[in-house]
């Protein structure tokens, strides 16, 4: 080989080299890019709140979810190869994502939103596998299992509830929509599964709907009415309000998150870019509207004015046995240094402008339904992206001090229709009202088999005749 033929074999290969070295840093690009993004709707679907025990690592599953048909314990999705998806294929992740079946042909329970996910694009999907197949960091451990009672534990009889109530159709933009307008609706609809619990839920545990986004309760805490009705829903809000509920937690004035909804702000939605938190706003002001006519009279959150709490008592004999004080000396023993004389609130201090919220112009006294105002003096509010805590008087305060408490703050800075019962304060400490469902899926079950050894007998019977 002469001079000039190996000159341009070095050449062909140097550029060869530099020809693949490209081609693998643009594939190394992409990959990172892919990551970066499944990362980043990893977050806006708040997998983690699930996925993730109180103090277990991120997305290694175990935590016990409380549902009507008993307590449901998430999955490890870590790409463990042992415990968790690390063998899950793209079409199998696809399958349980958008669909509620696992790799092993197993059906999941719809306490995973895969009804809400189904309605995510392949290329989110693609996303969503590059992040927990090379972007979560793998963890060997095995949640325990979850064990529904009979006839819940049939994992096979979700085949025939997804048959009923799953649409597997991917969403679909509206063109006599904005862009903003669908992205919105792509985000509530499916990512942030915004009705998961904000919809209210039909005998077979389906979302009903014919009332999306009009409220319900989900465990023990109360989620209201999102849709744009002015007077049951948020439709007095404007956008930047909704828009800084979701980035914050607060909209002064209005409302402030506790329970699930604070933890999906600090998980989820404060994460999300501004154009995506203001995209679910739009969409929010313009969705469909429900109204409740027999229980909302007025906004929740335009209930209640400044009042002295101890201004009646001043001067009296204070009651020696604390179990037996009424509601304004409950609420000056054990609010007032916080939330002030008047209820009026403290305003804006620490991180990001915290303050301590007002009682009056609160949602949390102004909805029919009193359950977040009882959990948050039992449970109290605690907040991963500020100073602002609010301490749990589970302890300290029996469930009649709550109850006259409560009712005390109803009808001086909140919703004098609503009401708080002792027996109320003692099913929500408890952890929420039993169901009745378990009942009638087994009287269900009872009267078909009845029903089919009647038949039975009847065939048997014309037969011999």
């Amino acid at each position: 080989m002469n001079h000039f033929t190996r000159l341009c074999a070095t050449v062909g290969v140097a550029v060869g080299m530099l020809a693949s070295a490209h081609a693998a840093f643009a594939a190394d690009s992409n990959d990172a890019v892919l990551l970066q993004r499944g990362e980043y709707l990893a977050t806006a679907g708040d997998c983690i709140a699930c996925h993730s025990a109180a103090a277990g690592k991120p997305y290694a599953g175990g935590l016990a979810i409380a549902t009507p048909l008993g307590k449901i314990v998430s999955s490890n999705i870590t790409p463990s190869k042992t415990n968790g998806i690390g063998n899950y294929t793209l079409e199998q992740f696809d399958d349980a994502l958008r669909r509620g079946v696992r790799a092993d042909g197993q059906h999941l329970y719809p306490a995973m939103p895969y009804t809400a996910y189904a309605q995510l694009n392949d290329d989110d999907v693609k996303a969503l596998y590059t992040y927990f197949q090379h972007g979560v960091t793998a963890v060997d451990s095995q949640p325990a299992a979850t064990t529904l009672p009979f006839p819940f534990n049939i994992r096979l009889s979700m085949a025939a509830w997804n048959l009923l109530f799953l649409d597997g159709k991917p969403f679909v933009p509206d063109t006599s929509k904005s862009a903003e307008w669908n992205r919105g609706a792509y985000l509530v609809l499916g990512l942030a599964h915004c009705s998961a619990c904000h919809t209210p839920r039909n005998v077979a545990m389906a979302e009903d709907s014919a009332q999306p986004l009009a409220g319900a309760v989900v465990s023990t805490w109360f989620a209201p009415n999102i849709s744009n009705d002015p007077v049951s829903g948020i439709g007095g809000w404007s956008e930047a309000e909704i828009a800084e509920y979701l980035r914050s937690g607060r909209a002064v004035g209005k409302a402030q998150a506790a329970g699930p909804m604070a933890e999906a702000i600090d998980n989820s939605l404060s994460r999300l870019t501004d154009a995506d938190r203001k995209a679910i706003a739009v969409y929010l002001k313009a969705g469909p509207i429900q109204h409740h006519a027999g229980d909302d009279t007025q906004a929740a959150y335009s209930w209640g004015q400044p009042a002295l709490a101890i201004g009646a008592d001043r001067g009296a004999a204070r009651v020696g046995d604390t179990t037996l004080f009424n509601g304004a000396q409950l609420y000056d023993a054990n609010c007032a240094a916080c939330h002030q004389a008047h209820a009026e609130g403290t305003p804006a201090w620490g991180k990001d402008g915290a303050a301590l919220p007002s009682l009056f112009h609160n949602t949390a006294l102004g909805h029919a339904n009193s359950n977040n105002l009882v959990m948050a003096m039992l449970d109290g509010v605690a907040r991963k992206s500020d100073d602002v805590m609010m301490p749990s008087f589970r302890q300290q305060l029996t469930d009649q001090q709550i109850a006259t408490l409560s009712n005390y703050l109803l009808q001086h800075y909140g919703n004098p229709a609503a009401k708080v019962t002792v027996a109320q304060v003692s099913q929500l400490r408890a952890g929420g009202a039993s169901s009745s469902l378990l009942t009638t899926a087994r009287v269900g079950i009872v009267v078909a088999v009845l029903l089919l050894l009647l038949i039975v007998l009847l065939v048997a019977r014309r037969r011999r005749k």
